[in-house]
């Protein structure tokens, strides 16, 4: 019961982890690389990365609705079938704008690009995320306290993969 409805909750924020990843994993991408406001996000906060976060999050919605209706839903929290894609635009914008908004101040705090900022850098993604998609689905409190305990670790586990991959430059 319990292992059910955390793997519920996390299938439910794939576009949100999705889309978090998107920028790092999609850097290759030329188009639209120009920092959506150096001064106040730093130079490596981009439209791609942006775009990109919100497309991704869309798409994985979307597949997740085609799974779905294809009678994959064991592991779906929603019926996927009474929400429009418009879920995903959320989870993913606000996984990006999450991003965005933590950026910022990081920069207001003066502290560096890429440098470790704790706990903010593991949960910008899911209080954005979670914050944007309240507009269409308000989750379980069960849901949201998975999300906000496990994320975090999550995140760091990625990064490490990342950086063994040689796909990030630093481990977190």
């Amino acid at each position: 019961m319990v292992l059910e409805i955390i793997l519920k909750a996390l299938y439910f924020f794939l576009p949100a982890y999705f889309a978090n990843m998107a920028p790092i994993l999609l850097k290759g991408i030329p188009a639209l690389n120009k920092p959506i406001h150096e001064k106040l996000l730093g130079k490596n906060k981009t439209w791609r990365g942006f775009v990109l976060a919100v497309l991704i999050g869309t798409l994985i919605f979307y597949l997740q609705k085609v799974a779905y209706q294809y009678g994959f839903t064991r592991l779906a929290l929603i019926d996927y079938a009474n929400f429009s894609v418009l879920l995903g635009v959320l989870l993913g914008g606000g996984a990006i704008i999450g991003d965005l908004v933590e950026s910022y101040f990081k920069r207001k705090n003066k502290i560096k690009p890429g440098e470790r900022w704790v706990p903010w850098d593991q949960l910008d993604f899911v209080i954005g995320g979670l914050g944007l998609s309240l507009f269409l689905y308000v989750p379980p409190a069960n849901v949201i306290l998975i999300l906000l305990l496990l994320s975090p670790l999550l995140h760091i586990l990625f990064n490490h993969l990342g950086y063994w991959l040689r796909i990030r430059k630093s481990k977190w």
